[in-house]
């Protein structure tokens, strides 16, 4: 087998839905014994310094669900193809059935962008 360059696989990742890319994680992970996540920060506290409770309970994940389409739902489903990457059947399923999450465990500042640009184009949206 010729081995792939980075640029070919990104090439086949940009080609594949998100539920064939959350497949190909899957096998991989299964294969090769690993976890794919992202990476985490560690902070170490000082010796005898707790963490303020607000900080703690802080939510930094957030959910956008798509409650409803609208009048314009061809506008609300191209805005989801264009923040979730999907087939236009699968924008198109995911828009008739809501409500449903369209992002999820998003920071603060993706969520925000996403509910704006499907509140402009005439969707009903919630950040959780």
């Amino acid at each position: 087998m010729a081995k792939l360059s980075t640029d070919d696989l990104l090439d086949a990742f940009k080609e594949m839905t998100l539920l064939e890319l959350s497949d190909f994680v899957k096998q991989f992970e299964e294969v090769f014994d690993v976890k794919a996540a992202a990476p985490v920060a560690a902070v170490a506290a000082a010796p005898g310094a707790a963490a303020p409770a607000e900080e703690a309970a802080a939510q930094d994940e957030f959910d956008v669900i798509l409650e409803g389409a609208g009048d314009k739902k061809i506008q609300v489903i191209k805005e989801v193809r264009a923040l979730t990457s999907l087939g236009l059947k699968e924008a198109k399923d995911l828009v008739d059935g809501a409500p449903k999450p369209l992002l999820e465990k998003v920071n603060k500042e993706a969520a925000d962008k996403a509910k704006e640009a499907l509140e402009k184009a005439g969707a009903t949206v919630t950040v959780k």
